[in-house]
């Protein structure tokens, strides 16, 4: 048994309606995990699963999430211990104690590629600051994200299946586990 961290790329469902934890966590427990807990209310979940595999878990929670909800969303899947280095890892460490909700993560199922990371860093401004670390992009929003032009280019198609979280989120996910 091992556990997991599972982050919705979104939780806008058809007609405006939102994912609420409530069945997203019982989804999950019908899909066989347990010791399911859903952080804040934008799609972050805590889980054990028997299977090992993050993607066996991403392929099996996604069709039965488009089945139950009534749109495809990416779910990113990592284990406990790979979440753990992702916040060991944090490339900005006065910045998060100073104000974690400028520094961000984009947590991708696959590293990101060059022709990603180019985009990133071209698209960052003066007061942004970009490090790829183990293939997902961190990045410091010294403005805040309201107004940055690179926080629109953060999609699945123009950078790859992924997801951001503030350093806030990330830390909360971490004592979760």
């Amino acid at each position: 048994m091992t556990r997991f961290v599972g982050l919705l790329y979104s939780i806008i469902l058809p007609e405006g309606k939102r994912v609420l934890n409530a069945p997203l966590r019982e989804l999950l427990e019908r899909l066989g995990h347990s010791e399911v807990t859903t952080l804040l209310a934008t799609g972050n979940v805590v889980f054990t699963a028997r299977d090992n595999d993050p993607r066996a878990i991403e392929k099996a929670f996604e069709p039965a999430f488009a089945a139950a909800f009534g749109r495809h969303i990416d779910f990113i899947v990592r284990e406990g211990a790979r979440w753990e280095k992702l916040v060991a890892g944090n490339p900005f460490p006065e910045q998060s104690a100073r104000d974690g909700s400028h520094v961000t993560v984009r947590v991708m199922r696959d590293p990101a590629t060059a022709d990603a990371k180019k985009l990133i860093e071209d698209r960052a401004g003066a007061a942004e600051i970009v490090r790829v670390v183990d293939g997902d992009p961190w990045i410091y929003f010294g403005n805040g994200t309201a107004k940055s032009k690179l926080a629109g280019v953060l999609t699945s198609r123009r950078t790859g299946i992924g997801t951001s979280r503030n350093w806030n989120t990330v830390k909360k996910i971490a004592d979760a586990l």
